[in-house]
């Protein structure tokens, strides 16, 4: 294995693949615009649905307003998150791992993974409802198809980040015309309209839809993401280049995130016109409202449209939820693992509760676990946005890009505002909960939690103004060294790992350069046949045969040059016999090859050369075939 020094810039299989200084007229305008559509469609995902049409039909266009106070809140500190990835070069978890203390990290990781996988239940959800509508295939079996999706998401990944942008931006288009049709069929009456935008708030279950709203529309997994992906265009780091990707930035957020504004709008009227406007208030279902979409507009595409849209929007998310993960367990933990793992990890833990609700309650309580997943995701948008501000404003690490007090005061009341509404939100539950509860294990756990939840709102926000001067530096490398007292390794015992291809003599070659005449060289091959799986060592069959004497002619044709060599056969499990002969014959270095296999193949064939070198502990030299 080659030592090198793990990088931990943000996505950096895609980092800095645009090249935006390479076009010119319009097509270099174009090369910056793409990230804020990435973000976009988790303003539009399955979990706004349901909050949408709970608002439209319980109270008629009398929330629209929240939608698009959401928005304007979006746009603010979606452009913030977008200016400390262009500016720094950090996307917020890597800023909060080097102001933070280890222990506030840890919090901030938990619960950023909380919102991930919230993100994911509605996304889940929202595409098995889709695929069900669709299709007429029970929920539980649609769930478990979302598990899919996950190869898509590396498919789509071997094509780079622009490909990537041109498949959601396509998916997006599909739900925005979907709807356009659905709101051309309604016929809204526009001056009932624009009164929705007067700001009301008729009782306490509107406040619990509004949050939920804002929970939706603004996600904290969002600011993470938007951070990052803008470090995917290469520009020139001066004042002018940094300038120039700010201002374009902003234009393609403010494209983007007003396309999503209409979407939800669009929804919200939807179910206003269709379900309120007649009396349906308690539509609040995304089944419920499929079903009575086509007697409702008098027309049989109106529910395909629906549905199609659906799985379009979950789809779209579900992809942008896997970036968002991906940047912060790198971010918070320096830990990267393989994309199809991290994938199946984040679907895994969101699939459990959704199969446990369908199992436990059937399919009529879906939506009322939408809903709550987007009133989880709101409570951790404090966590996100407040040390976002303490970054972007830090003239000392933005200097002249630091955000003007006039976006510190907006940005800090619509923190304000957010937290304001959680707190009274999770005080009016647990006001109910004690009312009706007499569980004092179960008091005393939530009395907790909510001291925990204030206690880590005050941490992020003191914190970071009392230790200004004391930020510990984040090291993408450790700090360079003198090459002075470099100790060159001697390798006494060298294990070569061969497949008994037209590439053994090259594996044998460089195992040869890691050495010298003194060296012993163990030539290691592992026989795989049926009888091998069966009986193991004890194997004597025509295949293990040949192998050895394969393996044999190897050590004669070196030692007929001078050189110490062995054969040491294995069988049955390649990466466990390889583990245990370098151990039993105490080899120093291992030399192994690799056929570069990815994606798909990666699952097919197995990823010998990374479980082998997370078993030994010696050096392991990895050959490209």
């Amino acid at each position: 294995m080659r030592h090198t020094t793990p990088d931990y810039t943000s996505l950096s299989e895609v980092h800095q693949s645009v090249d935006t200084s390479k076009k010119i007229g319009w097509r270099r305008v174009l090369s910056f615009f793409g990230p804020a559509y990435l973000v976009s469609v988790g303003y539009m995902d399955p979990g706004n649905w349901a909050t949408d049409l709970a608002g439209g039909s319980k109270f008629g266009y009398t929330l629209i307003w929240v939608l698009l106070m959401s928005n304007m809140m979006a746009l603010l500190l979606q452009s913030m998150s977008a200016r400390l990835g262009i500016v720094r070069g950090r996307d917020l978890a890597q800023a909060n791992r080097e102001t933070y203390p280890k222990y506030i990290n840890i919090s901030f990781y938990v619960l950023a993974e909380i919102a991930i996988a919230a993100t994911d239940l509605a996304e889940i959800l929202g595409m098995a409802i889709g695929i069900q509508l669709l299709t007429g295939l029970p929920l539980i079996w649609g769930v478990a198809l979302t598990v899919l999706d996950t190869f898509l998401f590396l498919f789509l990944q071997r094509f780079g980040i622009r490909k990537m942008e041109a498949f959601i931006i396509s998916l997006v288009a599909i739900i925005g015309l979907s709807f356009l049709a659905e709101i051309l069929m309604a016929k809204p009456l526009v001056g009932e309209v624009i009164k929705g935008f007067i700001p009301s708030i008729p009782n306490d279950e509107a406040l619990y839809i509004a949050i939920g709203i804002i929970g939706a529309t603004v996600m904290p997994h969002n600011l993470y993401l938007h951070s990052a992906l803008v470090q995917t265009r290469k520009i020139k780091r001066d004042n002018e280049g940094i300038k120039r990707m700010l201002k374009l930035n902003f234009i393609d957020s403010a494209i983007a995130l007003n396309l999503a504004f209409f979407v939800n709008a669009f929804i919200l009227i939807l179910a206003a016109t269709v379900f309120f406007k007649t009396g349906l208030t308690e539509v609040a279902e995304i089944k419920e409202a499929h079903r009575l979409l086509e007697p409702m507009l008098g027309s049989k595409w109106a529910p395909t449209l629906f549905a199609i849209a659906l799985i379009a929007s979950g789809q779209s998310s579900t992809i942008t939820g896997t970036l968002a993960g991906q940047i912060i367990m790198e971010g918070y933990l320096h830990l990267r693992i393989n994309p199809l793992v991290r994938r199946l990890m984040t679907r895994l833990i969101a699939i459990v509760p959704a199969v446990l609700v369908i199992l436990i309650n059937g399919e009529e309580n879906i939506d009322q676990l939408l809903i709550f997943s987007q009133v989880i995701l709101s409570l951790q948008l404090g966590f996100a946005i407040i040390p976002l501000i303490h970054f972007t404003s830090d003239k000392k690490k933005m200097g002249a890009f630091a955000i003007k007090p006039i976006i510190i005061i907006l940005a800090s009341l619509v923190a304000a505002i957010l937290i304001y509404l959680n707190l009274k939100m999770v005080n009016d539950q647990v006001a109910s909960f004690f009312n009706t509860s007499t569980s004092i294990i179960l008091k005393i756990g939530i009395i907790f939690g909510c001291v925990a939840y204030v206690g880590l709102l005050i941490v992020a926000i003191a914190y970071p103004m009392m230790n200004k001067e004391k930020e510990k530096e984040l090291r993408i490398h450790p700090e360079a060294k003198g090459l002075s007292e470099i100790n060159i390794p001697t390798y006494k015992s060298i294990a070569v790992a061969l497949d008994f291809s037209e590439n053994d003599y090259k594996l044998i070659a460089h195992a040869l350069g890691q050495g010298n005449k003194e060296s012993n060289y163990i030539m290691i091959h592992v026989v795989e046949s049926p009888a091998s799986r069966i009986i193991g060592q004890d194997t004597d069959d025509m295949e293990s045969r040949i192998d050895q004497e394969r393996l044999d002619l190897y050590v004669s044709e070196l030692k007929s040059k001078g050189y110490n060599a062995i054969a040491s056969l294995g069988f049955n499990g390649r990466v466990k016999e390889i583990v245990r002969l370098v151990k039993e014959n105490k080899a120093e270095i291992l030399v192994i090859g690799a056929h570069g296999h990815s994606g798909i193949k990666d699952v097919v064939y197995g990823e010998t050369v990374n479980s082998v070198r997370h078993e030994v502990k010696i050096p392991v030299l990895v050959v490209n075939l």
